[in-house]
């Protein structure tokens, strides 16, 4: 097949495979929609179950005072009743003392009583209040199920689409090729890009200028050697053709420091004099006998 014709493929094939792959995700990541109002649900559950627990306590507690109370009122009026009947001074002091005592005691057991009466009306309204939003709850969970089943099965019916178009197109590609392609689109979207002025449209960094020769040939599938993704020629108007590069968009090779680069060159210079000042002799004895000979020349010149 035509290195044209894969490109071309290759292209097509891109379009699909993105499509495809943002729906897989989807697909994925529906069920973690409803995370939230699971969560929601069960937590007002948890609360439930918690305040229903402390409403049967209470529930009891009541229960007891209520019989507390009853014995507290049958023994003051047993007392009272009974007063009809003393004959003694030392039985009057006792009915006295039971009377008093059953007064006292129904007085408290009631205030205690209406304590709780109040607490289990407040748990029996605020049951009522978890038992509607649980119910509102479900409710809206199961609506939100049935509209992620209806998307679901929307993103299935055209992955099933998108894969039919895949398979007309992937058994006319090299498989090596294919696997590389694909793998590329998984992590960036773009598996087939073009190259421009001699700059990589998928990295943006400056190609190699026999290799973007051999990509504007375009007689074989070339990668990018910094990004992998495969590489197409693209004309540029008012490109010159022996010249491919662009500093302007060309990435991190063009962001060079020059002035580091001569600071380096300098110093290399530097050490290379030091180490080969043995090979050449003093530098010093050198530089003296040059101005003893600069001396002889001014005197010569005066006389």
């Amino acid at each position: 097949m035509e290195t044209a014709k894969i490109f071309e493929n290759l292209k097509a094939l891109q379009e699909i495979l993105v499509q495809k792959y943002e729906l897989e995700v989807k697909v994925q990541d529906a069920p973690k929609q409803l995370t939230t109002q699971n969560e929601l649900l069960a937590r007002l559950k948890k609360e439930y179950i918690a305040k229903n627990t402390e409403y049967d306590e209470i529930k009891e507690k009541v229960n007891a005072l209520k019989l507390d109370l009853e014995e507290a009122v049958k023994s003051r009026e047993a007392g009272e009743k009974g007063m009809d009947n003393i004959t003694t001074h030392r039985e009057y002091e006792a009915l006295e003392k039971q009377i008093t005592e059953a007064t006292n005691k129904e007085n408290d057991v009631r205030k205690d009583l209406q304590h709780h009466e109040k607490i289990l009306a407040e748990l029996k309204e605020n049951l009522k209040n978890y038992e509607d939003m649980i119910s509102s709850q479900e409710a809206d969970l199961t609506a939100s199920k049935e509209n992620l089943d209806k998307e679901i099965s929307e993103y299935n019916k055209k992955l099933e689409a998108l894969k039919a178009q895949e398979a007309e197109i992937t058994p006319n590609l090299d498989q090596e090729i294919l696997f590389k392609f694909e793998r590329i689109i998984q992590r960036n979207s773009e598996g087939i890009v073009s190259v421009r002025k001699g700059v990589c449209s998928g990295c943006h960094m400056i190609l190699p200028a026999q290799f973007a020769n051999t990509v504007r040939n375009g007689e074989n599938i070339n990668f990018c050697p910094y990004c992998s993704r495969i590489l197409y020629y693209e004309e540029v108007e008012g490109e010159q053709t022996e010249s491919y590069f662009d500093f302007n968009s060309a990435g991190s090779l063009a962001d060079l420091d020059d002035d580091d680069d001569f600071e380096e060159i300098d110093e290399e210079y530097d050490e290379e004099n030091e180490d080969s000042g043995d090979m050449y002799g003093d530098d010093q004895d050198l530089d003296d006998e040059s101005d003893e000979d600069d001396d002889s020349v001014d005197e010569s010149d005066e006389d």
